[in-house]
This record gives C-alpha cells, structure tokens and sequence, in this order.
C-alpha cells in the first residue's frame, strides 16, 4: 500500500476512476466530457461524487454515470478493497487526494495525472532506502 497526499485536479482524478473501472465500456461521449462520472454502490467498492449539481444519466453493468458540476469531493474505494482514495476540492477545479492506493493503482493515478513519474520514482527511491536500512538492521 502507498500512502497519498498529493494535490490534483478533479479532472485528473475523474480520469483515475474512469481508467480503473470502466474505459473498456464507457460510452465515447462520457469519457470525453469533464461532467460524467462513475459512481458505484457501496457492496462493489464504493464510489461517490458530492457536488452541488448532480444528474444521473445511465447505469452500465455495476457502474452509474452522473453529471455532476461544482464537484467538492469524490471518495474512490476499489473492489478489492486495497485502494481507498479521496478528493476534496480546496478551489474550484482544484483540489487534494489522500488516502491509500494499491501498486496497481498507483499506475492508473501516474497514467491519470494525479501523480507525477516523478512522485512515484521518488516514492520508489525512498522505499528502496528503507528497505535496504531495515536489511542492515537485521543484518548487524
């Protein structure tokens, strides 16, 4: 598990959920509009999206496509039950995700733009230092 707390943008965070539960089958149409979000119900791994102004506009296998406008948070739990994520607006489109998030979804968050290459290879470099540390530790 990897520890988040990185700012980002809604839209940024829009994509992480799209790419990790339903770019294979979403219409064309709502993957390109910034308004459409999946939600999900809580027995599947929950996703929600709190806005002022919300729509919902179909339901696709287990996932509920809203359009949703002034956004203020998002809460992101996968199926597995391994990533547990947030996203709090902090100024309009702009906002911060915290929580805990698997290996795997730490790519799609990389691939997404709510983390940099550049966060994730110093998260990488950083374990590495710890783990060697705690080799020499046993080790001595």
């Amino acid at each position: 598990m990897v520890r988040i707390e990185a700012p980002a943008s809604v839209e940024s965070f829009r994509r992480f959920i799209i790419t990790s539960t339903c770019s294979s089958f979403a219409p064309s149409s709502y993957l390109e509009d910034f308004e459409v979000f999946p939600e999900r119900e809580e027995s599947l791994g929950s996703i929600y999206v709190e806005a002022a102004d919300k729509v919902t506009l179909k339901k696709i296998r287990e996932i509920t496509f809203v359009n949703a406008r002034d956004v203020l948070g998002i809460i992101y739990n996968s199926k597995s039950g391994n990533t547990n994520l947030k996203w709090r607006q902090i100024r309009r489109l702009n906002g911060k995700v915290t929580g805990e998030a698997s290996t795997n979804s730490l790519v799609n968050l990389a691939e997404s733009g709510v983390v940099t290459m550049e966060w994730v290879e110093n998260y990488v470099r950083k374990k590495q230092e710890e783990d060697k540390s705690k080799v020499n530790e046993l080790t001595s």
